[in-house]
């Protein structure tokens, strides 16, 4: 059997390394080493074809290439964005509203694309008796039986047909879902982005035959969408099934420890609060500048630091941080930190603070507990999953909650949680890849026997 792990977007998209980019990338990683039982392979779809994803980086060119060996590779990263930029503007008004227009933008596509494609294939030919340079993806076939998992973020795509195609042909279809967040909670998500997944999840009901969750709690919500939408019936013929994530940073090591200004913010003796998250509404950041005013009002030398991308629907939150009192003396803010800078301050910071109003999962929560770093958590059913008794939990309607959690904390030393941080453990992305696997096999075949690992995959229930 071949597991076919879709990650068309982060192919087309090699920069991005964050939430579900960094999931497809760190299991993607794992896919060689992780069970016997069934082979994985990195796919990704484009213009109606299935391909072998064999890098998701670019392609670099060594020292020692030629001259066309280093014209294969650059003309070939030129007609992927070529492509991709097609595959955009066709989703834009009045493509998307118009076959018609969609398919003359196709063929104007096609004839621009000459200019590209015509010399590529001519160095080919050329260097057609040398040592070919490595594709980042090749032509695959798919056959009856395989699977394909959709680990990207498939809403985003255009690979629907394809998709379709490939089931009418045998191939069974997998979802892997990460969060119902602009279902249930529409109001922090950008209104085009709640149509397109409304129009995306219509669409995996009727066409996917099992789900994976990255939680519980997940799994939960998906199988109550899926009934609410095709009713009981037919929601019984898809099963459900969750997998947890892991927890390294898989970006480590390129680069320095994040800028100057972020290292000399951890010399100092006061203590460092840490928040990592993308900018955007739900993750609550407001809430988190209420408690530790509240804080500073009572004198306290605590320090909040805020690490992540700005996002949508955050301009006054934003304009409130950077004009903050306390900005750049006790309010800090980096939006653009590699691995190894989050690395650093995981192991530098106090503690975390993480006050979402919603999650799927939670995966700064992950990273920083199995770093050590005790956590402060919004009190939310994917927490208490993930977290257990580890965790010191807030109430979302009282600000004041975690701001006298922390003075108390300040106070004593003692981490106001059930449980000491140091007897709590995770998975590692290896397991979490494997979770994966053997998981989505007794999906699909219930007498297909569960590999011992799986029983390790789940040692963080302690």
């Amino acid at each position: 059997m071949r597991f076919l792990i879709e990650c068309t977007y982060v192919y087309e998209h090699p920069e991005v390394n964050s939430g579900i980019q960094r999931v497809v990338r760190s299991i993607i990683k794992q896919l060689g080493t992780i069970t016997p039982l069934v082979e994985c392979i990195p796919v990704m779809m484009r213009a109606g074809k299935l391909y072998r994803v064999n890098s998701l980086a670019p392609l670099k060119v060594g020292r020692d290439a030629t001259v066309r060996q280093y014209l294969i590779i650059t003309l070939d990263h030129l007609r992927n964005r070529y492509f991709f930029w097609h595959s955009r503007l066709e989703r834009l008004w009045p493509f998307s509203r118009s076959l018609l227009l969609r398919r003359l933008l196709f063929i104007l596509a096609k004839l621009g694309s000459l200019s590209i494609t015509l010399p590529l294939r001519l160095v080919l030919w050329l260097n057609r008796r040398a040592k070919p340079a490595l594709d980042r993806a090749e032509p695959l076939e798919a056959v009856s039986g395989d699977q394909l998992i959709l680990l990207d973020s498939s809403w985003h795509a255009d690979f629907f047909p394809t998709a379709e195609k490939l089931k009418a042909k045998g191939v069974g279809i997998i979802s892997v879902i990460y969060d119902l967040i602009p279902l249930t909670h529409p109001q922090f998500c950008d209104a085009g982005l709640v149509t397109v997944f409304d129009k995306w999840f219509d669409w995996i009901a009727l066409t996917a035959d099992g789900f994976m969750a990255i939680s519980e709690t997940i799994s939960e919500q998906v199988a109550a969408e899926m009934t609410k939408r095709l009713g009981p019936v037919e929601a019984a013929k898809r099963w459900h099934g969750h997998f947890h994530l892991g927890s390294e940073l898989d970006q480590v090591g390129r680069g320095r420890h994040g800028s100057a200004e972020l290292q000399e913010l951890f010399r100092s003796c006061d203590p460092v609060y840490l928040m990592v998250s993308t900018i955007e509404p739900r993750k609550n950041h407001a809430y988190l500048l209420d408690a530790f005013e509240l804080l500073w009002a009572q004198g306290s030398n605590a320090r909040l630091c805020i690490i992540g991308k700005i996002g949508w629907k955050c301009d006054d939150l934003v304009s409130r941080i950077r004009k903050h009192p306390e900005w750049n003396r006790r309010l800090f803010m980096f939006n653009r930190v590699n691995d190894s800078g989050l690395e650093f301050a995981y192991t530098k910071a106090r503690a975390l603070v993480f006050p979402s109003y919603v999650e799927g999962f939670g995966l700064p929560l992950v990273e920083a507990m199995q770093r050590g770093l005790p956590v402060f958590a919004s009190d939310i059913p994917v927490f208490r999953e993930i977290g257990g008794d580890f965790v010191s939990y807030f109430d979302l309607q009282a600000p004041a909650s975690l701001a006298n959690q922390i003075a108390e904390f300040s106070i004593t030393g003692q981490f106001p949680a059930a449980r000491p941080i140091e007897d709590w453990c995770w998975i590692g992305w290896r397991d979490a890849s494997l979770q994966l696997v053997e998981r989505t096999l007794e999906g699909i075949a219930p007498q297909v026997p569960a590999h011992p690992a799986t029983e390790l995959a789940d040692a963080h229930r302690i």
